[in-house]
């Protein structure tokens, strides 16, 4: 259990965050300069508030009144900023090494594991300066595993990256999550957050606004008037069960879900593991069965809720046990007759093949 009860004067407000969570990943969401990077330097020990109390598993890393506030070093957080903070001067193996106090078996194997895990054994000898960002955040993720950290910080570290690298990331988050490592993951996509964490806290102008499973807490109204950032992606992990090399195409069997056409890539063999995104924005829906569409992918559904907002509509509907997120105009869940009042309503969710971004 993570037990926190931080208050930390800031320019605009009062950073004022009280919680106690048992979950392994944590989503951290909100408008950027909420405080949520503030709340992150905290629990690291990096910056120190008029309250502090932080108690992880047990053990007491801050309490103010007790004046104790254990060193950022002897605490076991790894954080990973927006800015992977690589050393220059280091190459990756020694930038990975670094947080390691010795070189004995046990951390050899720790370098090891998070090498494999993060894919990052080409790169050993090369300089940050010649890596890309994908590639500097993966070391930036390494070097925080390597320490076998208690407890993950991750302050937005897809921030930096262009929409494909976002993508290619994702996979390694989820490695990191099945490693059940404590994680508290800052993000600004609902998608990712309901992918990757077990709770998701919503935090504005320093306080906690909502906190709770992350499908309940992360809706559309939550999220959109206060975070124009936010996106609603659909993650889905799995494996390659075929390929058709004419047409360019590769049967995707999601762990939840029903099997997707997805376009092939040369490595998209039969037994793959394979991670994919599609944005909110990308799936079309219809209430009558669709027999004549280009789209490869035509997969029924049942509404699970509609949220409206302003402009847009926010669909959830479940199929074979995966819940995919639309996003339609108010005017086009009108003609459609897709109200709030519409759950449990059969439609049909028509996905392209190239709208699945490969992502692992």
């Amino acid at each position: 259990m993570i037990e926190i009860d931080v208050q930390l004067p800031l320019d605009r407000f009062n950073l004022r965050v009280n919680c106690k969570s048992e979950a392994t990943a944590i989503a951290i969401l909100g408008p950027s300069g909420g405080g949520k990077t503030s709340l992150l330097e905290v629990i690291a020990g990096l910056r120190k508030g008029t309250a502090d109390r932080i108690v992880l598993d047990g053990e007491v890393l801050a309490d103010a009144p007790q004046k104790i506030s254990l060193r950022p070093e002897f605490r076991r957080v790894g954080y990973v900023p927006q800015d992977s903070l690589l050393f220059p001067h280091l190459d990756v193996q020694a930038n990975v090494r670094f947080g390691q106090k010795r070189n004995g078996p046990e951390e050899v194997r720790r370098f090891d594991e998070a090498v494999e895990m993060l894919e990052i054994g080409p790169l050993l000898s090369r300089r940050p300066y010649s890596l890309s960002g994908g590639e500097r955040q993966r070391v930036a993720l390494a070097r925080a595993l390597a320490t076998a950290p208690r407890l993950l910080l991750l302050d937005e570290p897809l921030a930096a990256l262009d929409v494909e690298l976002k993508d290619r990331i994702l996979p390694y988050l989820l490695r990191v999550r099945a490693t059940r490592t404590r994680m508290l993951y800052v993000t600004h996509n609902a998608g990712e957050a309901i992918a990757v964490a077990d709770e998701a806290i919503v935090i504005r102008e320093g306080c906690i606004h909502a906190k709770g499973p992350p499908r309940q807490v992360l809706t559309l109204n939550a999220l959109t008037s206060m975070d124009p950032e936010v996106r609603f992606d659909n993650v889905l992990d799995g494996t390659i069960s075929a390929r058709d090399d004419e047409e360019g195409t590769a049967l995707f069997c999601p762990t939840r879900g029903a099997p997707v056409v997805v376009t092939a890539s040369p490595d998209l063999v039969p037994g793959a593991s394979a991670t994919f995104t599609v944005s909110a924005d990308d799936v079309l829906v219809a209430t009558q069965r669709l027999d004549c569409v280009s789209a490869r992918n035509v997969v029924q559904a049942r509404i699970t809720m509609v949220e409206h907002h302003d402009r847009e509509v926010l669909l959830h509907a479940d199929a074979s046990g995966y819940e995919w997120t639309v996003k339609i105009t108010r005017g086009a869940a009108r003609a459609l007759g897709l109200t709030e009042r519409a759950e449990g309503r059969p439609v049909w969710l028509a996905i392209k093949t190239h709208a699945f971004r490969r992502s692992r």
